[in-house]
């Protein structure tokens, strides 16, 4: 195993999502990696910043972009542990990020079952640490549920 590989990138963005969930929001993490390296992070903030677009993909695509000095995501990966809403999906096409990785899918608001379309040179690929990234979820749900 490479020291720097899909799976070590997604430990990281499912580190994000624990913070998430710390802060009672849902546990969803992110981070964009260029050449090996974390240039961003994020996790969700919907609740804290009351701000319905405050997802953790939209929150590492601002930090990524800041930190490159332009908008564009080329030669850039997300790790995100839930597959991107349409949303976010769309942020993600006019960002032109090279490469998606996620962690578990999303059936009902997932960009897939939508078939929101991503850039045409985005590849994008599923599956990563799927089963820490739905634990993580299902956990979440389950507390909520019992709060109330």
């Amino acid at each position: 195993m490479q020291p720097f590989d899909d799976t070590y990138f997604m430990k990281k963005a499912l580190q994000e999502a624990e913070m998430a969930f710390d802060k009672g929001e849902i546990p969803v993490g992110a981070v964009i990696v260029i050449d090996n390296r974390i240039i961003a992070r994020g996790h969700n903030l919907t609740e804290t910043l009351n701000d319905v677009t405050a997802h953790a993909e939209m929150q590492a695509i601002t930090a990524a972009s800041n930190f490159l000095g332009g908008k564009y995501l080329q030669n850039c990966t997300l790790y995100v542990t839930l597959e991107p809403c349409q949303m976010c999906a769309g942020a993600l096409y006019w960002s032109q990020i090279s490469n998606i990785v996620y962690g578990a899918r999303d059936e009902q608001r997932g960009c897939l079952n939508l078939k929101t379309k991503l850039h045409p040179k985005t590849i994008i690929k599923g599956g990563v640490l799927e089963e820490e990234a739905s634990i993580l979820l299902k956990r979440f749900f389950i507390e909520r549920r019992n709060l109330n």
